[in-house]
């Protein structure tokens, strides 16, 4: 194969990092030389192979090189990515990757655990905390709901307490036992065979719940007892008696279980998540009454400092908690003399442990997160937000030459957020580090000092290096994507905005930073909702305009719940407060596209969530080789058995267990990775097999189908949201949040348009060059067009200038935000001197 060779011009440049036949994923055996101690922008179209380059290969090889010199044992517990298809690389410093992810998903991972600021809070109270008279010192860990020695008895730490009442267990007491009043007992058999043995035990199953003797009622729901009797399913009282009085052999043994100690063993043994969210809402949540939800022991919630306990203290905004240390960071003003005179000690390590603090939290300050607080859980951050954090504990860290690899770290992120950003970035550089960042976000590409673009396309048209040097030499290349929008210099076409069909009214709207907001949002028309990271956006359109029309469209919205999570950790779920006003009779029909995974198994996959899958696989079905076998359209799914290849059950790869070191993944040595077995795939349409059709990408597969309207229709929304160069069988896990936004949209717009649906985006553009935002912007004005409502959450100006009207929330981020600075076009936004998006959005519009 020829080489894709880049020889790097030799200036200013302490050292390059030499790669030499990279291949991995789509990059085409390429070479290239990329300066150290500078800030590299990896630039190309989305699925051009950018993250392959930046991730996949420098980063991967330089976690490997690290690995090598730890032990097999200890490098087990690391996330091992693959092994890099690469020849060699050369001068390549140790990395740290900053990756675009979500929380952990547990409440008692927060903001404070990620940046470690909780440890030093910690510490501050045990050592020069104010105690009460005669209580003695607290080490650091009681200061901690995660530990035993922290954690409030009464509650374990979680700030609620769980209690199975009567009225969970049994929510119709009209109803008779038989009629199934008992809502909590399992369902079908398991249900049926706890009735028999009342009615062997000589419970009346035909009276009204309401109507049985209280005695009765609280033995049959939280007995302890377990008797044993003989069960005669299907007979009726009077026969059970007999039965029992003849001594008639029973058709088996049967063990009674009260229905409190049911609920409670299902919760606590089962591995089944549906069982356990079943189980749960037969459990009645409450604060706890000892700690009042702040999941510590009294003894710890009694020392104080700065007038507050740590519970209190760790609720309070980044920029307020740096506002209560900073007087006794300062020693000319502790703040509290006569304490300090008493107590020496103490006001010497308050003094230093607050000057730590204000460090850490000033360069939390100076990237835009001072509206988070210390215990605001990890799973109701965005990526965005999580990565910008992992960085701040990186600036502070004070490493020296290592390359930091980051992904999109602008995401989420407003334009006056962006320049803090850029100068953490330039801050890590300065301290004699190398980044290497992938990234599309024109303001940032512009800061580098070194572009890598890579393209010209996506996919298989992608994967070769266009241009690596400085960026004022990326204007002389063509077929360079990238180069169209970092030096246009035209000013925005103005369009008219359209005038809206009418108004979705809202009064009262409450929830985190939105206090009792009345707003309104135009029908028929683009709405593109900014403002600055923290301002209330995705409150007000995500979450409040989302469940509030849900509601009235008798809708229910399912709860964002993240995988894995133990339900009883998970936060309970802030009130919302706000009413729909006027304006539903305009609206039919909700269609929320978020980010999440389309899937959660490689098993899931873009052809199979489309639909796509059942129309190709009805193709296959209709051939003559497959009806001469008398194959159905069931035959071609890798998940149904007939089909499949039982070795690898459709799968494509058996995982081989190697001791003290990762499991590897290997192509399945029967079906080779093809995921069905011999015979299925003797069948052909046009010359190829369905594993060779899953292989297809979605551009090469839209040639392919051609003759089929139903499939090329499918493959063609596809292909217009910018998504050509995914595999139709690339399964889910491996595709970003903005992919799966995108097919979620791409399986909407192949319905029939019949108006009237409002679609609800929360920053659809995360990870898209600006030639795919354009695609993006035709397919949203397609469905305005059709007669629907399109509201958007974004920071994009592009997708921002192009929307007929826009709601801009701030003025500040978290209590500093939650009010509508101003709504109006894009034209009359762009005006307004209290906005903060304005001038980034009037310097977008004259195209500078």
């Amino acid at each position: 194969m020829a080489k894709n060779s880049h020889p790097a011009p030799q200036e200013n440049f302490t050292g390059f990092v030499r790669v030499r036949g990279a291949r991995e994923h789509n990059l085409k055996n390429i070479d290239v030389e990329i300066p150290r101690d500078a800030l590299v922008v990896f630039t190309g179209v989305s699925g051009s192979g950018k993250s392959s380059l930046a991730f996949g290969t420098l980063y991967a090889e330089a976690q490997r090189r690290y690995l090598e010199s730890v032990s097999p044992y200890a490098r087990r517990l690391f996330h091992q990515m693959s092994v890099p298809e690469v020849d060699a690389i050369e001068g390549l410093p140790p990395a740290v990757a900053l990756q675009q992810q979500r929380g952990t998903p547990t409440t008692r991972s927060s903001v404070g655990s990620v940046t470690t600021l909780s440890n030093l809070v910690r510490m501050l109270y045990s050592r020069a905390g104010e105690y009460p008279a005669g209580q003695g010192i607290i080490y650091a860990e009681a200061f901690s709901p995660n530990t035993p020695e922290g954690a409030c008895p009464n509650c374990h730490g979680l700030g609620r307490t769980y209690e199975v009442t009567e009225q969970t267990m049994v929510p119709d007491p009209s109803l008779t036992i038989r009629e199934r009043a008992i809502a909590a007992w399992p369902q079908a058999w398991g249900g049926q065979n706890q009735r028999d043995i009342l009615v062997t035990l000589g419970y009346d199953v035909d009276t009204p719940w309401r109507d049985l003797p209280q005695q009765d009622r609280n033995w049959i729901l939280f007995t302890d007892e377990q008797p044993v009797v003989p069960v005669y399913p299907g007979y009726s009282p009077e026969e059970t008696k007999r039965a029992l009085k003849r001594k008639e052999p029973p058709n088996y043994m049967g063990t009674f279980t009260g229905v409190k100690r049911h609920v409670l063993h299902t919760f606590a043994t089962t591995q089944s998540p549906l069982m356990k969210k079943r189980a749960l809402q037969y459990m009645l949540s409450t604060e706890c009454p000892l700690c009042h939800g702040k999941r510590l022991r009294p003894e710890s919630l009694s020392v104080k400092f700065a007038g507050l306990d740590i519970a209190d203290f760790s609720q309070q905004p980044l920029k307020r908690v740096a506002a209560l240390l900073k007087p006794y960071a300062d020693t000319a003003t502790t703040g509290r003399q006569q304490h300090d005179a008493d107590h020496p000690e103490q006001a010497i390590v308050a003094q230093r442990i607050a000057t730590d603090l204000c460090a850490r939290l000033e360069v939390l300050l100076d990237l835009g997160l001072g509206y988070l607080s210390l215990e605001r859980s990890t799973p109701t951050l965005s990526p965005g937000e999580l990565q910008r954090l992992r960085l701040a504990t990186q600036l502070y860290s004070n490493l020296f030459g290592v390359v930091y690899v980051l992904d999109e770290p602008s995401a989420g992120l407003h334009p006056s957020d962006t320049e803090a950003l850029l100068s953490a970035l330039a801050a890590l550089k300065q301290a004699g580090n190398s980044l290497f960042v992938v990234e599309h976000n024109l303001d940032v590409v512009r800061q580098a000092d070194w572009l890598v673009d890579v393209g010209p396309a996506a996919g298989e048209q992608g994967g070769e290096i266009l241009y690596s040097g400085p960026p004022a030499g990326l204007t002389d290349v063509a077929a360079s994507q990238t180069r169209r929008y970092l030096f246009a210099t035209t000013a925005e076409e103005a369009r008219e905005p359209r005038t809206p069909s009418g108004w979705l009214q809202l009064a009262g709207v409450t929830r985190n930073n939105l206090q009792n907001l009345d707003v309104q949002f135009p029908l028929g028309v683009f709405t593109t909702v900014t403002g600055v990271s923290g301002s209330g956006k995705s409150s007000l359109v995500s979450q409040v305009l989302v469940e509030l029309v849900a509601e009235q469209l008798g809708l229910e919205v399912a709860a964002e719940e993240e995988e894995g999570a133990d339900p009883l950790e998970q936060a309970a779920a802030p009130e919302t407060g706000g009413h729909i006003v006027a304006g539903m009779e305009h609206i039919k029909r909700l269609v929320r596209v978020d980010q999440k995974p389309i899937g959660r198994t490689p098993r899931s996959n873009m052809a199979t969530y489309t639909g796509l899958f059942d129309h190709v696989r009805k193709l296959f079905a209709a051939t003559p080789e497959a009806k001469k076998h008398r194959y159905d359209a069931g035959r071609f799914s890798f998940n149904v058995a007939k089909g499949r290849c039982e070795n690898c059950q459709g799968e494509g790869f058996v995982m081989v267990e190697l001791l003290f070191l990762p499991s590897v993944y290997a192509p399945c040595p029967v079906c080779h990775g093809a995921r069905y077995n011999a015979k299925t795939l003797e069948v052909t349409y046009r010359d190829k097999n369905i594993a060779e059709v899953l292989g297809l990408t979605v551009d090469a597969a839209w040639e392919f189908f051609s003759d089929e309207p139903l499939v090329h229709r499918a493959l063609t929304v596809l292909r217009e949201v910018g998504l050509g160069y995914l595999r139709l069988g690339q399964p889910a896990t491996e595709l970003s949040g903005g992919e799966a936004q995108r097919i979620k949209l791409a399986t909407e717009l192949q319905r029939a348009q019949r108006g009237n649906s409002l679609y609800v985006l929360d920053e659809p553009t995360t990870g898209l060059h600006p030639s795919d935002v354009e695609k993006l912007l035709t397919q949203l004005n397609g469905l305005v067009e059709a007669g629907n409502t399109v509201i958007v959450v974004e920071h994009d100006m592009r997708v921002v200038a192009h929307s007929d009207y826009v709601l801009d929330m701030g003025p500040g981020a978290g209590d500093e935000g939650g009010q509508v600075v101003v709504a109006g076009t894009p034209d009359e936004v762009a005006h307004v001197k209290g906005s903060r998006t304005a001038p980034h959005l009037r310097r977008f519009l004259k195209g500078k």
